[in-house]
């Protein structure tokens, strides 16, 4: 059964309800098997699934390439979104480094056309936010690729509700990406309501809290390989992941209570945000398995009662543990 549609922005393309986060099929979660990475792509795109996104950082590129052939063979049925500005320290891999000098963008959008093979980029975001270059300078150099038919819609990462209305003055942006789950609502207080007033769609990433939600692992130290991102994030790990997985005990009750699994009780919640908060929201989670992707979509259909709502809406606020060990790298830690 295909998924339900919402539109990128006022006058962005019409796209699957729920998108697909392409990181984890080359990059951060651990070894990947290449040829079922392929088949969720197609699968996807059978669901109703348009929209697939990644980014010039993830393994520096191949993401991108990954990506390639299947955007080549649906290229007038799939919406590739991609991302500059974010790179990761040779000498430090934990260590990101964000740029936003024009060159630097004009170099970006050029590699990343390349690399996925198209003529045009279809949702071109920022990835993260350099506060010392002026966001409007950031957003000219975007709209300039638009004018130059490189990019057709624009997105931003991890801005402020400020920084947001500051580039919709600049150029009309279409796609607001950033992390909302039941885990992460730190958004809701200035970001979701200037994206309301605008017309900007919410994308969020990590709807299922890097895959903590779905009960899939409880210690990433313990349990995830040592070259998996998570364990760098300091609510993943130690006394902070023992108390957080006893926070997924109402999550449970109520996927019970649909006969669903807590991923598509996660996934529900942040699709009925478009609801709660009156704009348009389109959740990327990722996987590289069509199982766990049927699981995801099935999830569009589940409609959560206030009851229910009522239950799962604590849970944020008894999170231990930010989501990333230095917090200047969101929209958290510049939000007044």
């Amino acid at each position: 059964m295909s998924i339900t549609t919402a539109r990128l922005g006022t006058d962005g393309p019409e796209v699957g309800a729920q998108g697909l986060g392409c990181m984890g099929m080359s990059f951060a979660y651990g070894p990947t098997d290449a040829d079922e990475a392929r088949a969720t792509l197609e699968r996807a795109l059978e669901l109703g699934v348009t929209l697939y996104d990644t980014a010039d950082a993830y393994a520096g590129g191949e993401n991108e390439e990954f990506l390639a052939p299947f955007v080549k063979a649906h290229r007038d049925d799939v919406v590739i979104a991609t991302k500059f500005a974010l790179a990761m320290d040779p000498d430090e891999p934990t260590k990101r480094i964000i740029n936003n000098s024009p060159d630097y963008i004009r170099a970006c959008v050029d590699a990343s056309l390349r690399r996925l093979g198209v003529d045009t980029i279809d949702l071109y975001y920022m990835h993260r936010r350099d506060p010392n270059v002026p966001i409007e300078e950031t957003v000219g150099v975007m709209a300039e690729l638009v004018a130059a038919g490189k990019v057709k819609h624009l997105g931003l990462s991890e801005v402020t509700g400020d920084e947001l209305r500051a580039a919709h003055a600049v150029h009309p942006i279409a796609a607001l990406q950033s992390e909302w789950s039941l885990f992460s609502r730190d958004i809701e207080r200035g970001v979701v309501p200037a994206a309301a007033e605008l017309g900007v769609t919410l994308v969020p990433y990590s709807p299922l809290g890097r895959g903590f939600l779905t009960g899939a692992f409880v210690s990433a130290d313990k349990e995830l390989g040592e070259d998996d991102f998570r364990r760098q994030q300091p609510r993943f790990t130690g006394a902070n992941a023992a108390a957080n997985a006893a926070l997924l005990e109402p999550v449970r009750t109520v996927a019970a209570a649909h006969g669903a699994t807590p991923a598509q009780i996660a996934l529900a919640w942040v699709q009925q945000r478009a609801e709660v908060h009156g704009l348009p929201v389109v959740p990327i989670p990722g996987t590289r398995k069509r199982t766990r992707l049927e699981e995801n979509t099935a999830a569009t259909r589940i409609e959560l009662t206030p009851t229910e709502l009522a239950l799962l809406d604590p849970i944020a606020a008894q999170v231990a543990g930010d989501r990333y060990a230095d917090m200047t790298f969101t929209s958290a830690g510049r939000e007044q």
